[in-house]
Formats: C-alpha cells, structure tokens, sequence
C-alpha cells in the first residue's frame, strides 16, 4: 500500500522540511535554484524562504525526472513545463537525428541515475554530471552512490574506451574529475582526537593513513573510502597516488596510525616488501611502541601471500574494517 503524501500547508515549507520530504539536500535545492530557477520567491519577514505547494510539485517532477536519468537542466524547463523529456529519458533520438542518450555504453541493469549519468558524460555536459553526482551522494550516501552509481558508469565507459580505439578517452577524463569533485565535497574534516592531559592510562588513536602504492595512479576508490570514512567521524589522512616508499614511512612514523591503508590497482604495482615494511614500521616510547594494521586494498593485492594483512572485497567491507578497528 503506497505510503500517503501529507499535503503542504497554506503557510508553506521551510527549506528543511521540504528537503526532508524530497530526500534531498538544503544545499540541492540552492544549487537549483541558482543554476536552473527552480526556486520560491516567498519569503518570510525574516527573509526565510517559504515553499508554497506549486513550489513543491515542481520540485517533485524534478526529482522524478532526475531520478530517471534526465539531465538536471532538461529536468528543470519540464519540471516547470517547458520541455518534454519522456523521449531523452529513454534514449531516444533528437531533432538532429543523433541519439543524445548513452544507449552505446555496455550499462546493463543498473539504476535509471547511471543512464543518465552515463548520458551527461557522453555528452561532455560537465554541469549535468556535477548535479547528478551530487544528487547520488545527497540520496544514497557515499558507499551507496559509488557502488550503484559511479562504480557501473566508471566500468561502462571503460569498457567503451578499450574496444574503441582512442574514442571516449575525454568521457572517462571527465567523469573521473567530476567523481573526484564529488567524493572530496563529500569528505568532511574529522580531526583525530585530541590527546588527553598526562597522566593519560594509554595513547590516543591515530588517524587512518591512505596511500597508493609507488607507480599506482589510481585514487578514485581510495577518495571514495575516506569520503566514508568521514561520514562515520573517522578521522583519515589521504596521500594521493604513487606515494614514494620513504614518504609513507615517514607519514606513518609522524601520525603513528591505527590503520594504513595501501592501494594497488595493478599487481605490477603490488609490493609485498613494502607492505611488510610499513606493518614493522613502529613508533613511540621503547618498551611501549606500537604498530600499524596494514590493509591490502585493491585487485593488485590478488594472490599475495600477506599473514595479518586483510584484503577487503569492495568499499562496503574496507568500511567496516577499518572503522571497526578505529
């Protein structure tokens, strides 16, 4: 039985309320506003705004249509009755004769947010893909929006790229900028816990170190864990790709981690040397020092031998093991 929609009072909604009630964002909603006018000009004497029930409807159709893949400003001028998009929703072709849609890339059965994702990056409409990232991290959180959105649109245009020749190279370039983009708004700073006064009965917990191995280029997974990790208050220190060997074990000795986490994508990148010396690299007082869980993060690690080093599956099980150990 569907869930009823409680009516909007005459008095309107506050821009809280009215996020709850789409399951969006505040800032979503400034953010259309300012780019596509889908706004209120209501205002209350305290210059608060006051969304009127056409506000909402409109508000609604454009969540509907985002929802289905429609890029945010085609959404907009429908949503406000401007335009028909059923067509473009469904990758059909436009005036010119040239499907706008990205009914080439190998999709599959995935979410109707990653058709229109797929569909802004094809069509370079850097803008589009901007919202609709935003929009899947405001709707999913960080874990949910990377596996069910980035994470197939990431693979379909790979695998568009590998059988095309030099085709698609600018799709992927950016839409892995504006996934990065995404991610980093995502990451809040989460400062490690301050160290208690002394006496203290044991030391305060170091933050969790993250690092692709030397030679890795690879960030995108690793900017999407600690995104995560952010958003469970875990405090996280990110250092990028191709981290040289001495500057990781110079990282870990200042910030004496709880957890590192090594990145490899490739095996060729994959070191088992280093990660055994990161695991044995200790700090503190003598008789009193202390170690690193060294995480192997990454289908480079696959058939390493590592005792004591876990090798999580995906972002969901890194997540959790790594904020179970903090």
């Amino acid at each position: 039985m569907a869930q009823e929609v409680e009516p909007v009072p005459e008095v309107g909604l506050t821009t809280g309320a009215l996020a709850r009630r789409l399951g969006v964002s505040p800032t979503t909603l400034r953010s259309w506003d300012r780019r596509y006018g889908i706004g209120t000009a209501v205002r209350t004497e305290g210059r608060h705004r006051r969304w009127s029930p056409e506000d909402v409807a409109v508000l609604e159709a454009m969540c509907r249509l985002t929802s289905a893949g429609v890029p945010p400003a085609e959404a907009a001028r429908a949503a406000r009755g401007g335009a028909d998009v059923s067509g473009a929703a469904n990758g059909e072709p436009e005036a010119d004769g040239r499907s706008r849609a990205a009914g080439a890339l190998p999709l599959g059965d995935v979410r109707q947010e990653c058709r229109g994702l797929a569909r802004a990056a094809v069509r370079l409409d850097a803008p589009a893909v901007d919202e609709l990232l935003t929009a899947a991290v405001d709707r999913h959180g960080v874990v949910g929006a990377w596996q069910d959105v980035m994470m197939p649109v990431l693979h379909a245009v790979g695998r568009k790229w590998e059988t095309s020749g030099d085709r698609y190279v600018e799709v992927e370039h950016l839409l892995s900028w504006h996934v990065s983009t995404a991610l980093r708004r995502a990451t809040r700073r989460v400062d490690s816990p301050a160290a208690p006064p002394e006496p203290a009965p044991a030391p305060a917990p170091g933050p969790v170190v993250l690092a692709c191995v030397p030679g890795e280029q690879h960030t995108l997974a690793l900017e999407a864990l600690t995104a995560a990790l952010s958003e469970r208050d875990v405090p996280a220190r990110m250092f990028g790709a191709a981290v040289p060997a001495e500057a990781l074990t110079a990282a870990v000795r200042r910030l004496g981690p709880t957890v590192v986490v090594l990145w490899a994508q490739a095996r060729s990148t994959a070191s088992a040397p280093l990660a055994a010396h990161i695991a044995g690299t200790g700090w503190g007082a003598r008789g009193a020092r202390r170690r690193p869980l060294v995480v192997l993060a990454g289908t480079g690690w696959a058939g390493s031998a590592s005792p004591g080093m876990p090798r999580p599956g995906g972002l969901q099980e890194a997540l959790e093991l790594v904020s179970g150990v903090y």
